[in-house]
């Protein structure tokens, strides 16, 4: 008798262990699944990202790319600006986490990140104007110097500056509404 205990015991523990792998894998599927990126052809209207993004060229956008991966470094984004009936296209420059600071150069501000001075793709150093210098160092004191969690700085390509950080400040996660492919 109890050797048919054992037995049916070892049935039910195998069935229920076969139960919570498939269920365990289901979800990591559906997880995956629930990840849906719609691509977009778009054209770009400014000039912000020249060099880099001519305007009227035409781009690849992956909507909802961002529920599936982090943001990273250098990942040339759209950014849901509320002050704009159209996407803004941005180069993401600052991540959570990263410590950021301002420095006077001469006719504007240079702006670090962990240390180093930022530049845009033709390795020129963004010169932040006193504006976008009163608006950063706001973040600057409020956060201490560190970008928080789930906040981006946003620049275009411009050395001079553009309609970016500098302008409208760190950007929520939630804003960044998908990424470009270049």
């Amino acid at each position: 008798m109890n050797k048919w205990l054992y037995i049916i015991l070892a049935i039910f523990l195998s069935v229920l262990i076969v139960l919570s792998v498939r269920v365990y894998g289901s979800s990591r599927t559906s997880d995956i699944q629930d990840c849906f990126v719609e691509t977009k052809e778009m054209i770009v209207q400014g000039n912000s990202l020249e060099p880099l993004i001519m305007p009227r060229k035409t781009i690849k956008v992956l909507f909802g790319y961002y529920s599936c991966h982090e943001i990273k470094r250098e990942d040339v984004v759209l950014f849901d600006y509320a002050a704009s009936k159209n996407p803004v296209i941005k180069i993401v420059k600052g991540i959570p986490g990263d410590k950021f600071e301002l420095k006077h150069s001469g006719s504007g501000w240079n702006l670090l990140i962990n240390n180093k001075v930022v530049k845009n793709s033709e390795s020129e150093p963004y010169l932040i104007t006193d504006h976008g210098y009163r608006m950063l160092s706001l973040y600057e004191q409020d956060y201490h110097g560190i970008i928080p969690p789930n906040t981006y700085l946003l620049l275009g390509n411009l050395a001079g500056g553009s309609l970016d950080s500098t302008v409208f400040g760190l950007v929520d996660k939630s804003d960044i509404i998908a990424k470009v492919e270049i």
